[in-house]
């Protein structure tokens, strides 16, 4: 069961692709856009997150964080996050409790491998509310990133 707007989004401490803990409360006060991809180095979730990338410049003035989720270990996205140059924090869910706590994970996914991120897509408010809530079943779709930024902008 995924989490739904009005919620309260669940804390979380995951360590980044620098190896040190980030929290949901690091940002009160605060939009966080928080984008949860399957893998790291794969076609879709390289498109999902360059596209945050490409358009980092619209969260200019915004008052929001934008933070990219995976499974993967913190030296893994740090490879992927220096290739791909992205602005934001990756934070590695290993554990997959967070994935699981937002609603977020695959129980089965592609080639057998098991407990794998969900492509989806929360913004995050102030106030610690979800405010935008996007869980896709099918990996290859992306998020809805023109009502992810409309929402930001709000």
């Amino acid at each position: 069961m995924s989490l739904q707007v009005g919620d309260q989004a669940p804390d979380f401490k995951l360590n980044n692709s620098e190896l040190k803990e980030v929290s949901l409360s690091d940002f009160a006060g605060k939009k966080v856009v928080l984008h949860f991809f399957p893998l790291a180095f794969t076609g879709v979730c390289t498109t999902q997150l360059c596209t945050m990338r490409d358009n980092f410049g619209y969260y200019d003035g915004l008052n929001a964080q934008i933070l990219g989720i995976s499974v993967d270990s913190p030296f893994a996205l740090a490879k992927f996050k220096e290739e791909q140059a992205y602005q934001f924090p990756l934070l590695s869910d290993f554990n997959k409790e967070t994935a699981a706590a937002y609603g977020a994970l695959y129980a089965d996914f592609v080639l057998g491998l098991k407990g794998v991120a969900k492509r989806s897509a929360f913004v995050i408010d102030e106030r610690g509310k979800i405010v935008y809530a996007e869980v896709l079943e099918d990996a290859g779709n992306l998020p809805d990133f023109a009502a992810i930024n409309k929402v930001v902008a709000g």
